[in-house]
């Protein structure tokens, strides 16, 4: 039965971004606060400024303000954009090299400092080196069968490890000092200060795109095998049930609690708390879904959109209306670690209470004496 837990909504428009040159395509995006960077595959990296408006109904738009663009001077796509926000730079993944640039005016830093023979990159959202002013950047190199650490600073890097896989690398994710990969076969974690590793379940790369996500601390999320969205933590075990993808999910998002996933067709809304499925979102040609600092964006060829969650009172409101209790009493408890601690007892008692007397009123008289207590 579904929710409605988000509403898709138009950031930017292609007009914006390729005016009537049809041959351009969106590689990727990045999101730091109000800063939304495009990269195209025509080698160019479009900054707009997103602004948030809210009506007096309560509806929420975007408007995009385009800041500059900028050409790296290559015949190859911009294929990863990840923002430092602390050291103002962007990294930029083009040509198998990392250039660092100016988050602002998008100049490469006049060092000339940049990571050369990548594949793909990510970075360590829970750092090892307690350095503000550096971020830890993880790579697959082109180098057959392995992984290089690095330090990023404003104006320099430095390789920090290089570690060596069991098998070709295709994806990777970072929590510390652990890397969750997939390889070519299966799914691991790796710890890089120690070289001890755990296998999570086989998966075949050939046959479909690996998905690995950090979701939080010691956690991630993969694509595994049947089209089921599975959790892992870092010791190699599962806390939650899986959620049941379609077997050909593109990428994947977290906005709790919600796991947002795309495919061919469709974006699909699973809760974490009961793993059912809550929402449908019909999609046709998307090909990028991340969520940035908790907004989840979606792409195509030519538009970026963004899934705005409705607010999470409003959405136990809407169940408890349809009279599905137990479904808003599972949301309510999960929306502890969003609401204030004051608030949320406020709310969840006058929860408890509705949902006591939407019980009664169904003579379920033992059902509502729990809640009224």
């Amino acid at each position: 039965m579904s929710v409605k837990a988000f509403k898709l909504v138009s950031a930017v428009e292609r007009e914006m971004l390729m005016g009537d040159k049809n041959h351009i395509n969106i590689e990727c995006i990045e999101c730091s606060g109000k800063n939304l960077y495009v990269g195209t595959n025509d080698c160019f990296i479009y900054h707009f400024l997103l602004d948030e408006r809210i009506s007096t109904a309560g509806k929420i738009t975007f408007a995009a303000t385009k800041q500059l663009h900028k050409y790296l001077g290559f015949k190859k796509p911009v294929s990863e954009l990840k923002a430092a926000s602390a050291l103002t730079r962007l990294l930029v993944l083009c040509d198998n090299t990392i250039t660092l640039v100016n988050m602002m005016n998008l100049e490469p830093v006049p060092t000339g400092a940049r990571i050369k023979g990548a594949v793909t990159f990510t970075l360590n959202e829970n750092p090892v080196s307690g350095d503000p002013f550096c971020v830890e950047v993880c790579i697959i190199s082109v180098k057959r069968r392995t992984i290089q650490m690095f330090m990023v600073f404003e104006d320099r890097v430095q390789i920090v490890k290089e570690v060596f896989t069991p098998e070709q690398p295709c994806a990777v994710a970072v929590d510390g000092y652990y890397l969750c990969l997939a390889l070519t076969t299966q799914y691991i974690i790796l710890n890089y200060n120690t070289g001890v590793s755990q296998d999570l379940f086989p998966y075949c790369s050939d046959e479909k795109r690996p998905i690995v996500k950090r979701i939080g601390r010691q956690e991630f999320l993969l694509a595994g095998p049947g089209g089921l969205g599975m959790f892992a933590t870092v010791d190699g075990i599962s806390q939650r049930a899986p959620v049941h993808w379609s077997e050909n999910v593109i990428g994947a998002a977290l906005c709790f609690p919600y796991v947002v996933a795309l495919d061919e067709e469709f974006i699909t809304v699973h809760s974490m708390l009961d793993q059912q499925q809550k929402q449908t979102l019909p999609f046709k040609e998307g090909h990028i879904l991340q969520d940035f600092e908790g907004k989840v964006i979606v792409a195509t060829n030519k538009g970026v959109y963004i899934l705005v969650p409705l607010p999470l009172e409003k959405q136990i409101q809407d169940l408890l209306a349809s009279h599905r209790v137990e479904e808003a009493l599972v949301l309510a408890k999960g929306a502890r670690r969003n609401i204030p601690k004051e608030k949320f007892q406020v709310m969840y008692k006058r929860i408890l209470q509705q949902a006591g007397f939407i019980q009664f009123a169904q003579l379920q008289f033992l059902e509502a004496k729990e809640l009224f207590r």
